[in-house]
């Protein structure tokens, strides 16, 4: 895993964000799925892109 200060700005302040102003778990657990949602799409695309690359 990168160290904090090795990975993206956006990715800090997304952290910093949870870490700091995320009061309640409703908003915690939307975070969550929404990040995930997205980490699996783009695994997806990327999946689907190397496929093509092969063939």
């Amino acid at each position: 895993m990168l160290s904090f200060q090795q990975l993206p700005k956006s990715m800090k302040k997304t952290i910093r964000y949870i870490l700091q102003d995320v009061q309640s778990l409703e908003k915690l657990e939307r975070i969550e799925k929404t990040i995930h949602y997205y980490i699996q799409k783009r695994k997806k695309e990327l999946k689907n892109d190397s496929f093509k690359q092969i063939r």
